[in-house]
């Protein structure tokens, strides 16, 4: 029996047997459930998990899938992830066994999305109705690829939401100018904004910058890192796809700018 009752708070927890993918005998302890129940209903999912059963629960799947992935992405890209499937996706079908979910309960889900309001009260954006639907879709294409999950069902039911194409709007030579002469009083913020109007880079590729990526010899300037801030913390992370390490040419008269900067505000002994 794997079920125990723990006598002394009245709580319930289980000692659960199993082996895992490298034929290793191993043994975990759960404790904490209120009920006999609960404790089975673990026990059952927990055992589903290791045998990459699909009539595990979403949400068992879930725990499964940021095992497998999680370590493969950018933390940044992975808490993108985690919040979808925590908040739009595990509410609504976290209980339901991963094998028996279908295009109808999609559709149903897909129209609890749409009604859905932001903290302003404001409906989800069109745009982010395709990406939450597209987080589910990627769960299940996990679940084909790994755990021989026959179907797609989100694929079967259709997309939700559509990109929206915003007009980007670009300052002229004349405006930027006005904007960076008022800049000037504030060297460290003028040279910031030279550099991302003339070089056409990133926010947090520039705020990675160190002075070892300019090279003034050659006038270029090397891109090869990602300033994020996560949970409070600063991150200096690798580009998004390895097409964004790249190398960029500085006009001459920046090059000479940015030279002199650094060289006033580091100055070697």
């Amino acid at each position: 029996m794997s079920v125990h009752k723990n006598e002394k708070n009245g709580t319930w927890y289980v000692m659960v047997r199993y082996t895992d993918w490298q034929g290793n005998y191993k043994q975990k302890c759960k404790r904490g459930f209120a009920t006999r129940r609960d404790a089975q209903e673990w026990e059952k999912q927990f055992l589903l998990q290791k045998r990459a059963d699909v009539n595990m629960t979403l949400e068992s799947f879930y725990a499964l899938y940021e095992e497998d992935l999680k370590p493969r992405v950018k933390l940044t890209t992975w808490k993108t992830k985690e919040n979808i499937i925590r908040t739009k996706i595990l509410p609504f079908l976290g209980k339901k066994k991963l094998s028996e979910i279908n295009t109808r309960d999609v559709v149903n889900w897909q129209n609890e999305i749409i009604r859905m309001k932001d903290t302003k009260g404001n409906p989800v954006s069109l745009t982010y109705q395709k990406a939450i639907h597209a987080q589910l879709s990627a769960m299940f294409n996990h679940a084909i690829r790994y755990y021989e999950l026959p179907l797609n069902p989100a694929r079967r039911a259709g997309s939700i939401g559509e990109e929206e194409s915003k007009e980007m709007l670009f300052w002229t030579r004349d405006e930027y100018q006005k904007f960076a002469d008022e800049m000037m009083k504030r060297p460290e913020y003028y040279y910031a904004f030279e550099v991302l109007y003339w070089c056409g880079i990133r926010e947090g590729e520039l705020l990675a910058l160190t002075p070892s990526d300019f090279d003034f010899d050659r006038k270029t300037l090397r891109i090869n890192k990602n300033y994020q801030k996560l949970d409070g913390k600063e991150l200096i992370q690798t580009t998004k796809t390895r097409y964004g390490n790249r190398t960029i040419r500085i006009p001459a008269f920046l090059s000479d700018e940015i030279q002199d900067y650094l060289n006033s505000t580091f100055p070697t002994s």
